[in-house]
């Protein structure tokens, strides 16, 4: 008996032993595992406050260098409020009547220039800027045709810009002149489209295209965040976003081509292609109203030649002219091939 009550002692003291060997090993794993979670969230936080700093390094970098390019290259032209946020509108020279320019998608006025200073020896040429675009404030309309034709009408009128106008339409500008002949006839005299953009390029029919499915401008974007911290100042260069200009207006574009509103505008127009696209689709005839149709030669695009001929057909007082040495971006591969044709057009109506 005393044996037996021995041999159950020792086997209970062992089992007690076990059970406080793995208690003891628990309270071990417990404890590393709090140290790794520790670590972890320490980890995270540096992290979290890293990305923090960036990014209110970069917001206050892009403010400063907002601030300093406004004071170094202030508008060439005057500040007009169109309701409640001012556009961007630069008039040289003297003459009747008054070329009016629209650039493309993503263009303004600085690309321009060197057509502008041209024109300016013959007649009064303005160039703007679109809302958003260059030195105008943004716009919280939609960003189509439709509007860009309201906004410029409103600008030159609100500017005492009197017609009468020769409007000058270069890509996605050709789609707002088409607008803007149609709205206000009796104020133009002459266009010029300039590898204007055609509806029919667009991929889906333009019954299914509704005005009021115009995308709205986002008050937060993508990129718009990475203007805003400074990324696209900072990566412009690099990723060659900024464009070819002459010597003279390279600086003052490179500095406010990606500012954030530049950058969203950018988004909000290219959003509502299609809705421009059909706006224009409406306009089927300018009558007998002067019209020159230049087109680039080298411009690969599929169908552009077809489609660029299709615009003469929009008045019965139309020719063509074409840029042999010139991609889309005529205003930068070859200036004077625009210049002759807006020059020839306002000889034509003098």
């Amino acid at each position: 008996m005393s044996l037996s009550s021995s041999s159950s002692s020792k086997v209970n003291s062992k089992q007690g032993s076990e059970v406080r060997h793995s208690g003891e090993e628990t309270a071990a794993e417990v404890a590393q595992s709090s140290l790794s979670k520790h670590r972890r969230f320490r980890w995270l936080f540096r992290v979290v406050v890293f990305v923090v700093g960036l990014i209110l390094a970069g917001t206050i970098y892009e403010s400063v260098a907002e601030a300093a390019d406004i004071q170094a290259y202030p508008p060439l032209g005057q500040m007009v409020d169109v309701g409640g946020y001012r556009l961007h509108i630069n008039c040289t020279g003297t003459g009747s009547p008054t070329v009016v320019i629209d650039a493309g998608l993503g263009g303004w006025s600085l690309t321009w220039n060197s057509v502008q200073e041209e024109v300016a020896k013959t007649t009064r040429v303005c160039t703007y800027d679109r809302a958003g675009m260059g030195y105008s404030e943004a716009s919280p309309l939609p960003r189509t045709a439709g509007q860009f034709a309201y906004e410029l009408h409103t600008l030159l009128e609100r500017a005492n810009i009197a017609g009468p106008y020769v409007m000058v339409g270069h890509s996605l500008g050709g789609l707002t002149v088409r607008i803007f002949v149609h709205d206000y006839p009796t104020e133009v005299v002459g266009v010029v489209l300039i590898e204007s953009m055609n509806p029919g390029q667009t991929t889906q029919p333009q019954m299914e295209i509704a005005p009021q499915t115009a995308y709205q401008p986002s008050a937060f974007s993508l990129p718009f965040f990475l203007g805003r911290i400074g990324l696209v100042r900072l990566l412009a260069a690099p990723l060659g976003l900024i464009q070819n200009l002459p010597a003279e207006t390279q600086p003052a574009y490179a500095a406010f081509a990606v500012t954030p509103r530049t950058t969203q505008e950018w988004v909000d127009e290219f959003s509502n292609v299609q809705v421009s696209l059909a706006q224009a689709d409406a306009v089927t005839s300018f009558g007998d109203l002067p019209l020159i149709v230049l087109t680039a030669a080298l411009n690969q695009q599929k169908d552009w030649q077809t489609m660029q001929a299709e615009l003469l057909l929009l008045s019965s007082n139309s020719q063509q002219m074409i840029a042999d040495n010139s991609g889309h971006n005529m205003e930068i591969d070859q200036p004077e091939a625009a210049v002759a044709a807006i020059v020839d057009m306002v000889s034509q109506l003098r």
